[in-house]
């Protein structure tokens, strides 16, 4: 996930470039004869984090700290969980290479409306251990594991306010069972197991190895990968509010648009110049989710 997928790109960095072209030169080597081993090593990088350059940001208020609470995998993996005020639980889901501060800024208008604010770091994210495949790396299920675990230690969710992947792995916590309450996604791919379609094409290998990577991701998935697809899920009896920004380098808009499309009873809400990240700040987007989260009759978006 943290491949760079345009290496023509003028935003990616010269050592990325010279990393890329390493890259590309092994796994050509490993598919000419050894593609298992190729496989397995498509795995690693596929799991590996991105730089948390720009991720870092800490919306938390400063005036309403929170308390920690962690809790663990039931593998025994460490969770770093944080949580504010009283009342009905909502849960704050950070995305890929992100961390719980980044959606600090929903905490006091929340707090403020009566609930208790619950966030938490995936594994190998913020300050949460190590994830199953080690430091550094992790899967969109751990994403969703550690939202169960957090929930079976802090409460059936009033609702799941979700970004990113997080919105990915919080679809298939309720595909498997969970109640969010309420679910918002915002920015969020239907199908992050589809970006792997463009892996051969950036580290350059063949369909030889493309197969061997598809059965062992499925294996460390135990579940067919078109689980991951939330279009084929339509959940109409669960209030839902899909969020993205026109302007969103990271995960297209159409790909948000394309959710709503599957989700017809989803509210969809269609923002323009915050992009992937400013989103989860701007006083427009706080406002809506707060009112939709509160069951506010005028949960519309001034925009």
């Amino acid at each position: 996930m943290s491949t760079p997928t345009n290496t023509k790109s003028t935003n990616v960095r010269p050592t990325d470039r010279l990393r890329l072209r390493a890259l590309r030169l092994g796994f050509g080597t490993l598919d000419r004869f050894a593609p298992e081993l190729g496989a397995r090593w498509a795995v690693r990088v596929w799991a590996t984090l991105p730089s948390t350059r720009g991720r870092r940001r800490d919306a938390r208020p400063v005036d309403l700290p929170g308390t920690r609470a962690d809790t663990r995998l039931p593998g025994g993996a460490l969770l770093a969980v944080e949580t504010w005020g009283e009342g009905p639980p909502v849960y704050l889901m950070h995305g890929w290479g992100g961390w719980r501060g980044q959606l600090g800024a929903f905490v006091a208008p929340l707090v403020a409306a009566g609930h208790r604010v619950v966030a938490f770091d995936a594994p190998s994210h913020g300050d949460s251990g190590p994830s199953a495949l080690g430091r550094g790396r992790a899967t969109a299920l751990e994403f969703a594991d550690a939202l169960r675990a957090t929930v079976a230690a802090h409460g059936a969710p009033h609702a799941v306010v979700a970004h990113s992947l997080g919105g990915s792995a919080a679809t298939m916590a309720v595909r498997d069972g969970l109640d969010p309450g309420r679910l918002v996604l915002i920015a969020a791919s239907p199908n992050p197991i589809a970006l792997t379609a463009a892996l051969p094409r950036t580290l350059g290998y063949s369909e030889r190895t493309a197969v061997r990577f598809d059965r062992r991701l499925t294996a460390l998935a135990g579940r067919p990968l078109g689980d991951f697809d939330a279009r084929t899920m339509t959940p109409s009896d669960l209030p839902t509010m899909i969020i993205h920004d026109r302007n969103d380098k990271e995960v297209p808009y159409t790909e948000g648009a394309d959710l709503a499309a599957a989700w017809p009873a989803a509210r969809f809400v269609s923002t323009e110049s915050f992009g992937h990240q400013r989103i989860l700040a701007a006083e427009p987007v706080l406002a809506v989710v707060r009112d939709f989260v509160t069951d506010r009759a005028a949960a519309t978006y001034p925009g």
